[in-house]
């Protein structure tokens, strides 16, 4: 059963040097206990995506299309409405916590704050909630961290706290970006197991550049670029048979795969390339590939795996 579906989102913002396409026509679907990686480059639109799901961004930012959960379109309810969704039913695990941690305000308090807000519970049962969450997620002495301040963790409990605020009123879908940005190898290891373990039961978009932990975590990979979607399928395809010249590049820049960069930088946001997004950057890329903008469409013999390249159709 498909829980989220996003039909044909285009997130896009003002500035004073023009439009910013952060989002461009992009369409997901995301089944009950699925684990979607969203992965791409620094400035790929992943942050905005997973901030339009659960809508927010600022006021001016226009939005279009829809993003179906549970059979609502949620770009249609009211702002009280989707309050009542917002860490009820979906929720957030922000990146950055060291920011994102209101540094005045104790970790248990903030914890507390969210399960008063969204369960309706007192004081004391939203206290004893939040010290429950700390140790769910494995932080020890978890009564005597629920009265620290967060410049008081570590980065690694810090990320702990906030999955445990994410989980705190049982979500049904989380969504998490870059989880694991920032962390030591031991500590990022650490943090994995613990993402499988805590959201076995839930649907999850995670967002990272890190294609390794995507790996771990993911059942399937949406890679993005630019805005758009440039292929999706299951794990196991994306690592195997990668068929984006793109994405071929991103799993070649892995420290296993020889850390082969991709030659060039990402395209602006406010003025994309014509035809193929990638073509700048791409040393198969042909005429067709600088004229025409190609669709995001099934590769041959595998209709699971979703393509945007002319050289794969």
């Amino acid at each position: 059963m498909t829980l989220l579906r996003i039909c044909d989102l285009r997130t896009h913002f003002s500035t004073e040097d023009g439009l910013v396409k952060a989002v461009d026509s992009v369409s997901l679907g995301i089944a009950d206990r699925e684990k979607l990686g969203l992965i791409g480059e620094t400035g790929c639109g992943k942050t905005v995506l997973g901030m339009s799901v659960i809508r927010l961004l600022q006021p001016t930012t226009k939005i279009e299309g829809k993003i179906i959960y549970k059979g609502r379109d949620i770009l249609q309810i009211s702002e009280r409405e989707m309050q009542k969704l917002r860490g009820r039913e979906i929720a957030m695990i922000l990146q950055n916590p060291t920011t994102s941690l209101n540094p005045v305000l104790k970790v248990g308090e903030q914890i507390a704050e969210a399960v008063h807000l969204h369960q309706g519970l007192g004081k004391k049962e939203s206290w004893a909630k939040a010290v429950e969450m700390l140790g769910a997620v494995k932080i020890p002495d978890a009564i005597q961290r629920a009265e620290q301040y967060p410049h008081e963790l570590s980065g690694g409990m810090r990320e702990r706290a906030m999955i445990a605020m994410g989980l705190a009123c049982d979500p049904a879908f989380i969504i998490a970006d870059e989880p694991t940005k920032g962390l030591d190898q031991k500590t990022k290891a650490q943090i994995v197991t613990l993402l499988k373990e805590t959201m076995e039961d839930r649907s999850m978009m995670m967002i990272t550049h890190d294609l390794g932990v995507a790996g771990e975590v993911c059942d399937r990979i949406a890679v993005m670029y630019a805005g758009e979607i440039l292929e999706l399928s299951k794990t196991k395809d994306i690592f195997e048979n990668p068929m984006h010249p793109y994405t071929q590049g991103f799993i070649n820049s892995l420290p296993s795969r020889g850390l082969k960069p991709i030659p060039g930088m990402s395209p602006s946001l406010i003025d994309p390339p014509s035809g193929c997004r990638f073509h700048p950057r791409c040393s198969l890329a042909k005429d067709v590939c600088r004229r025409m903008h190609p669709e995001l469409a099934t590769s041959h013999g595998n209709g699971d795996h979703g393509v945007r390249c002319h050289l794969c159709a």
